[in-house]
């Protein structure tokens, strides 16, 4: 693990980032649209409760789209759709990117690929094993993925996704070994679905990966904006505090940014 060039992170607001790195700007998943809700043809009705703290075209030009899964409309929802249009390209799951289609690429778990870097040198994009929900859940939550960058002389960054699993954390760490940053999509998301299982990982669990990972500095996202979240900032500093992780916490409001 390696800090000797920095990387930056802007907190647009629930899942979306714009991720500063290797002289690369990426984002995750995109949301950009109004407060309201949005009735799928079938499944949970999602509210959004408050507008994104920047708009797509405050955000400057995109690398790549780091996208952890297209089926629910808190991780990609209308103008994000639109954005993905503009991008050279999106990094997903297989399955996301069959029905996105345009410059969408999937990556199974531990498939990697390369970004070149404007000063040269890569960017390594790994794509790393999420669960969006309890064991057994895919067939209702869907596939979904989170990602690893890497590259010479840059810090080890993991961006989780929608991920409630800390066994697959386990195992992503046992993999890459420790992580310089690691963004954390939290929140306690649960619904109806499997009695209020957790579809998210909840404040106790983000520390406790915190400590798994190894992790310097952890940026907390996708715990604001959405009704479903039953844990947020408050939350977030209280599990980290119990873990005396409270220097490694970064937490930041929609439009707030760090260099790390």
């Amino acid at each position: 693990m390696t800090t000797t060039t920095a990387f930056a992170v802007r907190a647009v607001g629930g899942p979306t980032a714009v991720l500063e790195y290797g002289g690369l700007r990426l984002l995750t998943d995109p949301t950009f649209d109004e407060p309201g809700d949005y009735v799928p043809d079938h499944g949970l009705i999602l509210s959004k409760l408050r507008a994104s703290a920047v708009g797509p075209d405050e955000i400057g030009p995109v690398d790549a789209v780091l996208l952890s899964h297209d089926q629910h409309a808190d991780n990609l929802d209308t103008a994000g759709r639109l954005l993905l249009a503009e991008v050279p390209l999106t990094v997903t799951t297989p399955a996301s990117a069959e029905r996105l289609g345009g410059t969408a690429r999937g990556l199974a778990p531990w498939e990697s690929l390369e970004l070149a870097r404007p000063a040269g040198g890569r960017v390594v994009v790994t794509a790393v094993p999420a669960r969006h929900g309890p064991a057994g859940c895919e067939a209702v939550t869907g596939d979904v993925t989170g990602f690893v960058l890497t590259g010479a002389g840059l810090p080890t960054v993991y961006v989780s996704g929608d991920n409630a699993s800390l066994d697959l954390v386990r195992a992503i760490a046992k993999r890459t070994g420790p992580v310089d940053t690691a963004v954390l999509f939290a929140g306690a998301v649960r619904t109806r679905l499997y009695d209020g299982a957790l579809l998210t990982l909840d404040s106790a669990q983000a520390a406790l990966a915190t400590g798994i990972l190894g992790a310097r500095r952890v940026v907390p996202v996708h715990f604001d904006s959405w009704q479903h979240f039953t844990e947020g900032a408050a939350h977030l500093r209280a599990a980290f505090e119990r873990e005396a992780l409270a220097d490694r916490l970064v937490l930041l409001a929609p439009g707030e940014s760090a260099a790390l």
